[in-house]
């Protein structure tokens, strides 16, 4: 398997201006789990140990698996700057340790690096990878609005909030896997159990997301801990709090949402309901289903060393710290 860290190190971002180039270096080698990329080459490489075409497939996924990991980060550093996050995996952000305007050219600038990079893809399969491609990148795009809308809206249902997080965060693992298995030779119905099994996959991810940003440790989870908290943002955690709990318990958390003290406080009484009402544990029981429903997809590919990294990643990712 091709060793994704190698190959996103050998990119060439040694160019002018520095200005422009230094931001996108600092951001991709702060490193991160690199989920996306590893799930397009794990995605081909079971195709290609199903004996349905040759090695070469591997390698030609890699410009997808790259393109992929460029525009995540790039939309990493426009939404720090929209979040106004200080931390990104235990490093100053883009936009603090530069500024607002250079964390924002970078990005643009990466956006198009991943297209240049998604030129590499064989010319037979770039039309197609090119359309899921781009509904990826609009959906990630519309799922990041709706992000942005729910933070003035009163009214926002646990439905609605999956549904913003599947086009923010789960299309781009899904359509990973989906473009890693296309490029490999995978038929229409492993490419679609591909892709179901990574929608899920972020389904879980997220929701795991939003309980480590409440229960996780700081050192582990690369970013300060209780900042959905301070900044109101509907969770999983809030959302389901809200529609559970008693009138005492709401108003209270009504009346810290009220509140713009962003401060130790403020993070320890929200958490206090949430411990109350049960919250964590139905985060848990939802990531548990959304984990089910992934590996259940994997009986429809090849049975073979890369289809059990599959198995073993979405138990990883479900229980991971950071």
């Amino acid at each position: 398997m091709i060793d994704i860290n190698k190959a996103i190190e050998s990119l060439n971002w040694n160019k002018e201006p520095r200005g422009l180039y230094e931001p996108i270096e600092y951001a991709l080698a702060a490193g991160g789990k690199r989920i996306r990329p590893t799930l397009a080459l794990i995605a081909a490489d079971t195709i290609v140990n199903g004996g349905l075409i040759n090695g070469d497939a591997i390698e030609q996924t890699l410009p997808a698996a790259l393109a992929l990991e460029v525009f995540h980060n790039f939309t990493l550093l426009h939404d720090d700057v929209m979040d106004k996050a200080p931390i990104r995996r235990g490093q100053p952000t883009v936009h603090v340790k530069w500024n607002e305007n250079t964390a924002i050219l970078s990005g643009d600038q990466m956006l198009i690096e991943a297209y240049k990079l998604l030129s590499g893809v064989p010319d037979d399969k770039l039309p197609q990878v090119l359309k899921w491609f781009n509904e990826m990148a609009t959906g990630v795009c519309e799922g990041q609005q709706l992000d942005v809308d729910f933070e003035h809206m009163s009214q926002v249902s646990i439905e609605d909030y999956m549904h913003m997080i599947e086009l923010k965060t789960s299309v781009l693992l899904a359509n990973a896997m989906r473009i890693g298995g296309y490029i490999a030779g995978a038929t229409p119905v492993q490419q679609e159990a591909l892709y179901q099994y990574g929608l899920h996959i972020g389904l879980a991810f997220q929701i795991q997301d939003d309980t480590l940003d409440v229960y996780g440790d700081p050192k582990t989870f690369g970013k300060a801990i209780g900042g959905d908290i301070c900044a109101n943002k509907k969770t999983f955690l809030l959302l389901t709090a809200l529609e559970t709990a008693d009138a005492e318990s709401k108003a209270e958390l009504l009346g810290w949402l009220m509140a713009n003290d962003r401060n130790e406080e403020k993070i320890a009484a929200v958490t206090a309901i949430y411990n109350r009402l049960g919250v964590r544990q139905a985060a848990e029981v939802t990531m548990e289903e959304h984990t089910a429903l992934a590996l259940a997809q994997l009986d429809k590919l090849p049975q073979n060393a890369a289809t059990e990294s599959l198995r073993l990643l979405a138990e990883q990712l479900a229980n991971r710290k950071s």
